[in-house]
């Protein structure tokens, strides 16, 4: 796999939103992502120094269109945290 296709958007929700003051940021990962090559990517991409990665698989819920079922895809999310005086500016003009 590609260091490149790793990350595949960052997660922005309240709760991530608090993390980062801990300097705790989450990204949405490819579903074969693993903690080695996140710790990759997320060091590469933005040039800071990883302390650890922890990884999530929510698994999709199953939703009723009239008589049928169907199940949305299952989302794997990774919490990255940093070396202590490490940022990341995921949204640009703050």
């Amino acid at each position: 796999m590609n260091i490149s296709d790793v990350l595949l958007r960052p997660t922005i929700t309240e709760k991530s939103t608090l993390l980062q003051e801990d300097g705790q940021y989450t990204f949405e990962v490819a579903p074969k992502a693993n903690k080695t090559l996140v710790k990759q990517a997320v060091e590469e991409n933005f040039n800071v120094k990883v302390l650890s990665v922890n990884i999530t698989v929510n698994r999709g819920k199953r939703k009723r269109y009239g008589p049928r079922f169907k199940k949305r895809p299952d989302v794997k999310k990774a919490v990255v945290t940093l070396q202590q005086g490490d940022r990341i500016n995921l949204i640009e003009g703050l």
